[in-house]
């Protein structure tokens, strides 16, 4: 069996493409079931964040799999099979693992060395296990993708080196608000997506500075927060530590509004934090500065109209009104940028912003080299165990031929020497069951050494043929059940 990846990133569509392509988490439960059903693929995740929707597959045949995935990720999103084409990037084998590996460390994200990637991944192992499409294969890919992540962080510091999408984004915000501000420290402790597990309490607490916020960029500025997920939550302290006068909080769970607002108080005591229903958010609009959005709605949250309607009326003597949309699909009209006074930050300024180098401190390039390494070194280490463990259904079949030929022997004896004695039948009975493990010892230890090598399934089969073996026949080669690790 192989792995497959198809994906669409910022790296290889346009902005309007991946909106088109964003799926809530339970349409994506269907399409992984939709998938998973189809006679060519075994399981399917899927990792799905604010700029990339990638499916990853156990396969047993290239093309047909992959005319499966693009047929039904067409069907899902309503994307024509000719624009996914143009559009998607495709991994097989070797080269899915090392995608995956590189995802996870943060070297594919639109900020690199982001840390947010890790609790998406770990979401995408929870939802496809949640939805029945986990397997053997994708489950010890996705767990090992982790570590792979984790300890490219740990070893390298790629993500002190540069931003977040939250800090990126407040970055290229800030340029409206207070041409020539300084930018933001990167937050500290990475959240994920609204579409990642954890409670915005959490994502609170995971962000929260020990010392009270000093005067920073967006001093005496008042802030609202469309959301209450993880990276709302991230977006909430980081704007509170830049020194935000008032962070109002708006969601569609108001209980989870109000827990941000609370974490925000107890955190930063001087800071005015409360939440408010999520349908007069529109209705704050005239006394803010700035509006991080970030809901994880399928359509948009506020439109011109509803913009236009809450400033007329309004004056606000010159104050700029800044959105700050991190949703995808986009939470925020982007017909806002026609209306006066009003500006625009979503992805794709985001995406120019991080090609031009915005967020990127010195020094990464060095780290960027040293996660590369860690990701080949991980990605032979993954492929030698997957030989290994390729050829271990053959050893199990192998020994277990060898066991059912000593019990035909053993009875063969029994008929033809009725008078044997107990202790000489134990005796016997022990000798040639020595005699068999002594005799497959080193070639079943060989096998599996040479099975780890590159080309080293040949060894397997050839084993296979040798001996007529069928390695899904013995019960021990059971595939058993697996879940991701919620500590990997």
């Amino acid at each position: 069996m192989s792995v497959l990846a198809v994906g669409l990133s910022h790296r290889s569509s346009p902005v309007a493409l991946l909106e088109r392509a964003a799926l809530d988490g339970e349409e994506r439960l269907k399409l992984m079931a939709e998938m998973a059903a189809s006679p060519v693929i075994g399981e399917v995740m899927m990792v799905s964040t604010c700029n990339r929707t990638e499916v990853y597959a156990e396969v047993d045949k290239f093309h047909p799999a992959l005319t499966e995935v693009i047929g039904k990720l067409s069907e899902r999103t309503g994307i024509s099979t000719a624009e996914l084409t143009e559009h998607a990037y495709v991994h097989y084998e070797d080269r899915a693992v090392q995608h995956l590996f590189s995802v996870a460390c943060g070297l594919d994200s639109m900020v690199v060395g982001e840390g947010q990637i890790l609790g998406q991944v770990r979401n995408a192992l929870k939802d496809a296990q949640h939805g029945g499409t986990l397997g053997r294969v994708l489950n010890d890919l996705g767990q090992r993708a982790l570590r792979v992540g984790k300890r490219a962080h740990t070893e390298t510091h790629l993500d002190h080196a540069g931003a977040d999408m939250v800090t990126l984004g407040l970055e290229v915000a800030l340029d409206r608000l207070r041409p020539g501000a300084a930018a933001p420290a990167a937050a500290a402790a990475p959240a994920s997506c609204p579409a990642s597990a954890g409670t915005a309490a959490e994502a609170a607490a995971a962000g929260v500075a020990a010392a009270l916020p000093e005067p920073g960029p967006l001093t005496g500025l008042r802030v609202l927060v469309l959301g209450a997920g993880s990276m709302s939550a991230l977006a909430a302290n980081t704007v509170a530590r830049m020194g935000a006068s008032a962070v109002t909080v708006a969601n569609r769970t108001a209980e989870r509004a109000e827990r941000l607002a609370e974490c925000l108080t107890e955190a930063y005591e001087p800071i005015r934090s409360r939440a408010v229903p999520f349908a007069e958010a529109a209705a704050e609009l005239p006394a803010v500065d700035l509006v991080v959005s970030c809901t994880g709605a399928q359509g948009l949250v506020l439109t011109a109209g509803d913009v236009r309607s809450a400033l007329a009326g309004a004056p606000r003597g010159g104050r700029p009104l800044v959105f700050l949309d991190l949703a995808l699909p986009r939470d925020v009209d982007e017909e806002v940028r026609a209306l006066a006074g009003v500006h625009l930050v979503d992805i794709e300024d985001l995406r120019q912003a991080a090609a031009a180098g915005a967020g990127n401190a010195g020094g990464r390039t060095g780290a960027i080299s040293l996660v590369r390494e860690i990701v080949d070194e991980e990605v032979a280490e993954y492929q030698s165990v997957r030989r290994a463990d390729l050829v271990a259904p053959t050893v199990v079949a192998l020994r277990a031929h060898a066991g059912e030929v000593v019990a035909a022997e053993l009875a063969r004896l029994e008929n033809r020497l009725p008078g044997l004695g107990e202790k000489e039948r134990e005796e016997v009975s022990r000798a040639l069951r020595r005699t068999v493990d002594k005799i497959l010892h080193r070639p079943t230890v060989r096998v599996k050494e040479l099975a780890a090598r590159p080309g080293g399934d040949s060894y397997g089969a050839a084993l296979r043929e040798l001996f007529d073996l069928d390695p899904s026949a013995p019960e021990a080669v059971a595939r058993p059940e697996t879940v991701p690790g919620e500590d990997a």
